[in-house]
Formats: structure tokens, C-alpha cells, sequence
């Protein structure tokens, strides 16, 4: 079982933090760290958080969320065996040229270890901010993923499409891997068609096993309608409701079809943190993986 270190920039936003952080990961075991994304958190927010009971999003307004690029580029000097993601990018919100750079120049900085964990956004009113369009923003996300990948796919690559037009254009460099992963993130019927059309990866919000299998299983399901192997699909699954029994919790996963868990950081913050990091890592990564 691989284990992901979730949202790992917002607990560590000062260089030494961070540079610990990534050390004591990397030594416990944890073979990725991921990076969240708001590029702004608007005074008032209307919009519904899909992932709480009452609609709001856990978090204060002067909550850190570092950039995950930037943050992800330091971390890879720090742990350089560890893979990189982001979970996930506003991938709507973003120029697709410029952030095809972006993530080739990281892939090429760590060797080949970036994971593009993206969403179309939840949050109408940090789009509004942005001066960006929330309308259509799922065929926007779908575009920007096929412009990206012309873009790494070769030199003198060109894109005729609704968002995005351009003629013949290098992007220089390209990512050591063939192409980089993408992970599609949601719990949504979009979002698992999505993730069947076009992912690597699929990265839901659920937590709890039950609900967790039924949405694996609607992405079994629809993999085999676009004519994929479901296999070739990973599923990454947050781990929230396990630290009571957590090795049971990774083999409950493992049972469903996880390939990797996402441990959430912020179990790791505050005094004591790096300790109970350090603990994870020898009474359930070790044991787990052997």
C-alpha cells in the first residue's frame, strides 16, 4: 500500500517547517506529499463545501494554503525520493500553456514524480475573484487537460478547441514522464465520468468505507463503458475515520481496491506533530508494507 501525506503545505509554510516535515515523511515511510489549492478564501462564501454536513469549508480566512507548485518544488529538494501532487489544482482557474510549464519544469526538477490531482472548483465566489468564467469551468477543466497534454506530448504541438486556440508551439521542457498522471478528484456523477474519460487516478472526498466502495465500484463501472481496464484507474482514498484501528483501517482500504492512502496532515500539526508522524510510520507504514 503506497501512503500520501495529504495537504502537507498547509501545516508547514515557514522554509525550516517545511524542510523537516518532508524529512521526517520521507523517513517514515510516506512516499508522496501533496499540496492543496485556494488561491483566495473570499470573506463571504455562499457556495456550498461539499465535503461537510452543513455546507461550510474548514477553514478560517487567514487559513494558510501555500501555492502547491511552489510549495511542491521546495519540498523536492527536501525528500527528492518522495512523488509530488496536488490534491487538488483549480485547473479551470489557470492559463493551461503556463501551467503546462509549470508542471513539466517540476517533473523534470524531481525526476519524473509530479501527479496532477485536479477539480473544477466548488467555490463560485474565488472564481468570481479571479475574474474567471464558473460557467462550463467542467469543459473548460476537460480542454485544458487534452491542450496540456498536446503540449507534452512533442515539439511544434497545436490546439483548436473552444477555450483554447493556438498554432504550432513548443513547450519546453517536457516532463521526464510520458505523460504526467491525472488524478480527478469529486464525489460527483461528472466526476467519475471524468475519471473514467480521461484519469489516472481517481481521488474522492468520502471517507467513510461504505459510500467509499459504492463510488469505487460507479468508477469500476464506468471505466468498462469507455473501454478501459478499470484496473488502470489508481484510487487514492482519504483516511479520516481509522486511527482508531488504523492497520485494520489500511487493510479495510486495500480490501476495497485502494492503491493509496491520503493521510491527512493536519493530524501531524502543532507540538508533538513530527513525534506522531515519526509513530504512524513505524506502527502502520513499516508493519503494512513489511
Amino acid at each position: 500500500m503506497k501512503f500520501g501525506l495529504a495537504f502537507a503545505s498547509s501545516i508547514a509554510i515557514e522554509g525550516p517547517d517545511a524542510l523537516d516535515l518532508c524529512r521526517h515523511a520521507e523517513a517514515a515511510g510516506f512516499e508522496s506529499l501533496w499540496g492543496g489549492e485556494h488561491v483566495v478564501l473570499p470573506t463571504t462564501i455562499e457556495s456550498p463545501y461539499p465535503y461537510t454536513a452543513d455546507g461550510k469549508i474548514p477553514a478560517a480566512p487567514d487559513t494558510p494554503i501555500p501555492d502547491p507548485l511552489i510549495w511542491l518544488a521546495f519540498a523536492a529538494a527536501a525528500a527528492p525520493t518522495m512523488r509530488l501532487g496536488t490534491c487538488i489544482l483549480i485547473v479551470p482557474q489557470r492559463n493551461p500553456l503556463v501551467l503546462a510549464k509549470e508542471l513539466a519544469t517540476l517533473d523534470r526538477l524531481s525526476g519524473g514524480k509530479v501527479e496532477l490531482g485536479l477539480g473544477v472548483g466548488w467555490m463560485k465566489e474565488e472564481f468570481d475573484a479571479l475574474g474567471v468564467p464558473w460557467e462550463r469551468r467542467g469543459a473548460r477543466n476537460d480542454e485544458y487537460i487534452a491542450a496540456m497534454r498536446a503540449l507534452w506530448a512533442g515539439p511544434h504541438a497545436e490546439f483548436h478547441g473552444e477555450f483554447v486556440d493556438f498554432p504550432p508551439v513548443t513547450c519546453s521542457p517536457r516532463p521526464v514522464q510520458a505523460s504526467i498522471p491525472i488524478l480527478v478528484g469529486g464525489d460527483t456523477d461528472v466526476a467519475i465520468r471524468r475519471a473514467a474519460r480521461l484519469a489516472d487516478g481517481y481521488f474522492p472526498g468520502e471517507g467513510d468505507p461504505e459510500r467509499l466502495g459504492a463510488l469505487i465500484a460507479r468508477v469500476r463501472e464506468a471505466a468498462e463503458r469507455e473501454g478501459r481496464d478499470p484496473a488502470s484507474i489508481e484510487i487514492d482514498a482519504m483516511f479520516t475515520q481509522h486511527l482508531g484501528d488504523p492497520i485494520a483501517g489500511v487493510e479495510q482500504l486495500a480490501a476495497l481496491g485502494v492503491d493509496r492512502v491520503m493521510v491527512p496532515a493536519f493530524f501531524y500539526a502543532g507540538p508533538g506533530g513530527l513525534d506522531r508522524l515519526d509513530q504512524f510510520g513505524e506502527q502502520v507504514i513499516r508493519p503494512t508494507n513489511g
